[in-house]
């Protein structure tokens, strides 16, 4: 069956900006306590909301803004820089009281539009290529409102909406438990370390490059073993995988990481995405292999995962439209090199932790993509919901 699409503008949906006048929040004026949410573009991600670092205006600055004010089931898309990334107010959210920025839309659907389908079709990869075509600006990405409202959705009736929304709302649920597991276990490969190996509270006994290096292994991307390719957009946390290198021309030069291997992002602000390589795969340049020593790669993770690491490599930054980090200072970050009874343990400890989470990570890509493939076929009437085995 072919699909019918709409223009978001005739649909009644009400697409609302943040207020952008007189009274718009100067930087003094964020707090970090407060009585209303702020939203930054750190707060809206490819996978919903992320408040682990927020914001905050007084009561009387949120009295006197107009637009903007989030209403439970009121979906958020960014609209400049990073443009696309999508996130539902629903009751999972604890915040009361949250106010978008000024790079933000508010999408408001009536009672004939079921919220979480329209939630679903916008992160659909079908709708993000519709921004990439549609979106202005090179140096800063932007998605105007009036272009906005001028984008296609499919709009099947209000009962298909909510049988499918309710089938994909399964599948993120799934995803969701995954991430707080992972969560978790991050959590504790960060207790672990630090019992024995914070150098703010041991003796500093080495540096970095004790126990690993830099990859300098470059190849063409069609000599990979595995398909799959990391860079700053597609890493964790933001992210639920790699991208697969057959997309990318065959002749790229790629650096080709293995096994144990730990990837870093070494582009301001995205410093803290990081990833513990399973198997054989390439990444950019924006990207940086550490390469450790034999037996040394669950602790290379957690040297690398901690804040303290980051804050180091924010320290040492070089440049200024897009700085990066400094490749011979990163390499002399002091720590505790571990006894050999030592890595032992930690090893025991943390590397079975480092596997679940490559093993939930995996099943996340599987997920994602089974939800991605299915919304068009599920919009169309080519599926059922019912007949769908997960």
């Amino acid at each position: 069956m072919k699909l019918n699409y709409v223009e978001i503008g005739s649909t009644g949906i009400e697409v609302i900006d943040g207020d952008r006048g007189k009274n718009y929040p100067h930087q003094n004026e964020l707090l970090e306590k407060g009585d209303c949410v702020f939203l930054s573009a750190n707060n809206v991600t490819s996978t919903g909301f992320k408040f682990d670092s927020l914001v905050y205006i007084s009561a009387e600055k949120d009295a006197v803004l107009r637009n903007g004010k989030l209403k439970k089931n009121d979906i958020v898309i960014t609209t400049r820089g990073t443009v696309g990334n999508v996130a539902i107010y629903d009751d999972s959210i604890t915040y009361s009281d949250i106010r978008i920025n000024s790079g933000m839309l508010i999408v408001r659907c009536n009672d004939n539009v079921d919220c979480k389908y329209i939630y679903h079709v916008l992160r659909s990869n079908a709708f993000q290529r519709q921004i990439k075509q549609i979106q202005t600006g090179t140096a800063q990405p932007q998605l105007p409102k009036s272009h906005f409202l001028k984008m296609q959705i499919c709009l099947p009736p209000l009962e298909i909406q909510k049988k499918i929304s309710s089938f994909l709302g399964s599948l993120d649920l799934k995803i969701k438990c995954n991430e707080h597991i992972n969560q978790n276990l991050y959590e504790q490969i960060q207790t672990i370390y630090c019992k024995d190996f914070d150098p703010v509270s041991h003796e500093v006994t080495g540096v970095l490059s004790d126990i690993c290096k830099l990859s300098t292994d470059k190849v063409q991307i069609s000599n990979l073993s595995v398909s799959t390719y990391y860079s700053t957009e597609n890493m964790q946390p933001n992210k639920a995988g790699a991208v697969d290198a057959s997309s990318l021309p065959a002749v790229s030069q790629t650096t080709r990481c293995r096994k144990g291997d730990v990837l870093v992002s070494n582009i301001r602000p995205y410093f803290k995405k990081i990833v513990y390589v399973t198997e054989e795969c390439g990444c950019s340049t924006d990207v940086l292999c550490f390469v450790p020593q034999p037996d040394y790669s669950a602790f290379l993770f957690g040297t690398l995962y901690m804040d303290r690491f980051f804050d180091y490599m924010v320290a040492g930054s070089k440049g200024t439209k897009m700085p990066r980090g400094d490749k011979q200072q990163i390499m002399k970050y002091p720590i505790v090199v571990p006894t050999t009874e030592a890595i032992i343990a930690f090893n025991a400890a943390v590397t079975p932790m480092l596997e679940q989470i490559a093993i939930n990570n995996k099943e996340n890509v599987r997920l994602a993509t089974m939800r991605d493939t299915l919304l068009p076929r599920l919009m169309s009437g080519e599926l059922d919901v019912s007949e769908i085995e997960l």
